[in-house]
Formats: structure tokens, C-alpha cells, sequence
């Protein structure tokens, strides 16, 4: 197998990323405030983390994907995860059945996704705002009423009108700038309510100007409809919300000693033996891992994690080379074989990026398969069960029997995490 000679790459710890600036193109269109900075890490161990939005939630990929990482990537965390999408609700709608079923459930962080249906599809207007605020705000009030912290989530942005607005009142611009305001009166609540913000709006938006640069009009991450992304999409709203989480995205560093032969790993990794370059560990902490993807594709998730830094801030698996001593070296993992220079693996090399394919993707697909399970059980849980003809008979029952039924899928989302024993060999290039 040809080794492939890879570009130098700086790994960027989160923290100290900057965001990028908005193209004039898009600045001189779009005004949008400063969302609050995020300090340090904001889940606690054991987290019952409540996801929260209207139909692009129960469209069940940002939310697969935040639970994903959260079980497979920083398992030590320990957090475990509801769904609660509705289609076609708006932030009031929520509110109406926030105490009824989501509180039930005792929550201690929520993420909440609304706005897109908030704003009617027309051009902004004060009371539309007003209305929006006072819904948000009293959601915040009543998760921290019931001692739970909120990551109050902006809306993403269209690609077109959607066809069921029949009577379009603005072009697509004008709506995203109608948009836009909405998210920046999120800002202004999760400010006023000292709550965790996640900007959804903002990398949305660069995303789509730069794939339609790259591939052109149709390639849409808001999804065909205009309103509902493709997983090209999702992927930049999961990682706005994994953002405002603080995550630091470091999932363990292997150093490699050319001069002595020995290997040593930090936390996520362990060494089991190190000996002619070929180093066996154990991960007990899995990269976020979708394999293989085409980049000018809406519904891949390889073209989105290609569109945000994903890789960079949440998901390094580092490798290193102290004392070199050859000027560059052939790394395999699993059936794949990369060539980097002496200097880029000083530095530090990122797996995960780098490797599409490798020994960890299958065992981070079992708990994605089994995330997927768990969720379109919860959806039939609380849209056709709990707030169904079962429900309206006994609503304490209901609860009771559904809770049984979900229980072995959330166990198997649990069981699906287990160490994974794997090999990286590195030889000096020939």
C-alpha cells in the first residue's frame, strides 16, 4: 500500500481558538452580537442531559450526534441523554409541556433548539421578538426552577423558503437577516438569565458561504426543504452545542520514543506494549468516528465535519515522535498507511482526522447504532404514547410502562462502551 504524504498540521487546543471573521459578503448583510464567551468545562459528572427543539430536533441527527460523542468520546463524564423533538413546535409549545413530561424526567442540563418556527417565516418584527423572549425566558425560568442548567441554543439558518410557507413574504436573505435577529435576542435572554448560549446561527451561516463556493448553489446545509439539514448540517449544529459544553476535545496523546522504543500515553489511552515501533494500547476513550464521506455531498457527515473545525476542537487523538531519528515516518493503523515528516509528528498528528478508517470506528459504531435505537424509541415515548390516547387514559401508567420499555435500549447505549484493544505501528519512511 502507497503511503500518503500528508501537509503539516498545528493542533490548536479549543480554548485558544478565535472565531473566524465573517466574510464582507456576509458582515455587511448580517449583524450579529456577540455570543457570551464559554469558561471551562460546563457539564458535571452523571449529567442527565435533556435535548430539547422542534422537528430539525426530531429529526434525531444533531441530537445522535451529541449523545455519540458524549457516551463514546468522554464516557468518564458519564452523562446520559433524552431527546424530546416535537415537529412544528415553537418555544411557547414547549413550555406547555415542559413540566408535564421533560421535568418529569429530572433533568440537570438541557439544550434547547427553537426559533425557526418562533419567527413565522417573515421579516422580523418587534412583536414577533417580544413573543419569542417572553417564551424563552419563562423555559430558562422553569428549567432552573427545577434545578436544571440550560444551554439555550440559537436557531440554525434557511436555504430557501420552504414550500409549505404558500405565500412567501420575503426572499431567502431577508428571512436569514429575520433570523439572525431572533438569535441575537437569544443572546440578549441568555445574558439577561445568566445562562450557557450556543450559536448555532453563526457557523451555520459561514459553513453554507463556503460550500457554496466550493460546490455551488445546490449543495445546501439547511437541507433541500430549506429548513431541515442533511447530516452535513447537523454536524455544524452539534458542534456548536458541544462548544457551548466546553469540551475540550483531547481525547489522550501516544508519544512514541524513537531513541529508546518505548511508548507512553496519557488519559483515553493506555500502553500495553511498545517494541520495534509497533506500540498495542487500550482506548477507553473512542474518536468520533463516521468513516469514509464524500465532501460536496449535503448529506454526508464527512463534508460537514470538512466545513467547521470538529476535528480540531473536540476530537484529538494525538500522536507524537520525540527524538526522531529519521526525517520522516510511514504510520499504520488498522489497514490504513500515512506518511508524515520528522517535524509534523513533534508537533503532534491528529488520528482522528487524519484516519477515516481505523480500528476504533466500529466499536464507536455499536454505540452509535445503539444511540440511534434509543432515540426513535423516545420519540414514539412522548409524541404517540405519553401524549396519546395511552396517555390521556393514564398518564402515570404510561410513564410507567414506556419507562420499562426504554430502560434495555438505554442500557445497551451503556454496555456498547468498552475498552478496545488496537495497534499503531511506525517505521521510518523508506
Amino acid at each position: 500500500m502507497k503511503p500518503i504524504l500528508l501537509a503539516a498540521s498545528f493542533l490548536l487546543p479549543a480554548a485558544a481558538r478565535e472565531l473566524p471573521p465573517l466574510p464582507t459578503e456576509l458582515s455587511s448583510i448580517y449583524d450579529l452580537a456577540p455570543a457570551p464567551e464559554v469558561k471551562g468545562l460546563q457539564l458535571k459528572k452523571g449529567d442527565r442531559l435533556a435535548i430539547c427543539g422542534d422537528s430539525i430536533t426530531e429529526q434525531r441527527r444533531y441530537s445522535v450526534i451529541m449523545e455519540a460523542y458524549l457516551t463514546a468520546c468522554v464516557p468518564d463524564l458519564e452523562i446520559t441523554c433524552r431527546q424530546y423533538g416535537w415537529s412544528g413546535e415553537q418555544a411557547g409549545g414547549f413550555v406547555g409541556r415542559q413540566q408535564s413530561d421533560v421535568m418529569r424526567f429530572q433533568p440537570t442540563i438541557a439544550t434547547t433548539c427553537y426559533g425557526m418556527n418562533d419567527f413565522h417565516y417573515v421579516p422580523f418584527e418587534d412583536s414577533i421578538g417580544a413573543e419569542f423572549r417572553k417564551n424563552e425566558t419563562a423555559m430558562i425560568r422553569m428549567f432552573k426552577d427545577g434545578g436544571c442548567r440550560v444551554i439555550l441554543g440559537s436557531s440554525g439558518i434557511i436555504d430557501s423558503t420552504p414550500p409549505w410557507v404558500k405565500e412567501a413574504k420575503a426572499d431567502r436573505q431577508t428571512l436569514n437577516v429575520s433570523l439572525s435577529k431572533m438569535r441575537n435576542v437569544g443572546v440578549e435572554i441568555a445574558a439577561a438569565e445568566q445562562t450557557l448560549f450556543a450559536d448555532l446561527y453563526r457557523p451555520m451561516l459561514l459553513a453554507n458561504y463556503h460550500a457554496h463556493k466550493a460546490y455551488g448553489e445546490d449543495f445546501k446545509l439547511a437541507g433541500k426543504d430549506g429548513v431541515h439539514p442533511n447530516w452535513a448540517g447537523h454536524i455544524v449544529m452539534a458542534y456548536g452545542f458541544l462548544q457551548a459544553m466546553g469540551l475540550d476535545g483531547d481525547l489522550g496523546t501516544i508519544t512514541f520514543d524513537d531513541s529508546t522504543g518505548k511508548a507512553a500515553a496519557t488519559t483515553g489511552e493506555e500502553v500495553l506494549s511498545s517494541e520495534g515501533g509497533k506500540i498495542t494500547l487500550k482506548a477507553t476513550r473512542l474518536p468520533f468516528s463516521v468513516g469514509a464521506g464524500p465532501l460536496n455531498n449535503d448529506d454526508s457527515l464527512r463534508a460537514g465535519l470538512a466545513l467547521v473545525p470538529f476535528d480540531e476542537d473536540l476530537n484529538r487523538l494525538t500522536l507524537k515522535v520525540s527524538a526522531p531519528k529519521a526525517a520522516a515516518y510511514d504510520v499504520t493503523w488498522g489497514e490504513t498507511k500515512k506518511r508524515y515528516t520528522a517535524d509534523e509528528l513533534k508537533n503532534g498528528v491528529n488520528l482522528a482526522k487524519d484516519f477515516e478508517t481505523h480500528p476504533l470506528l466500529g466499536a464507536f459504531q455499536k454505540v452509535w447504532q445503539a444511540v440511534v435505537a434509543k432515540q426513535d424509541y423516545e420519540t414514539r415515548q412522548i409524541k404517540s404514547l405519553v401524549h396519546g390516547p395511552e396517555g390521556a387514559a393514564d398518564l402515570n401508567e404510561t410513564f410507567d410502562l414506556t419507562e420499562k420499555a426504554r430502560a434495555p435500549l438505554a442500557a445497551a447505549v451503556k454496555a456498547a462502551v468498552t475498552p478496545v484493544q488496537h495497534v499503531i505501528e511506525i517505521h521510518p519512511a523508506s
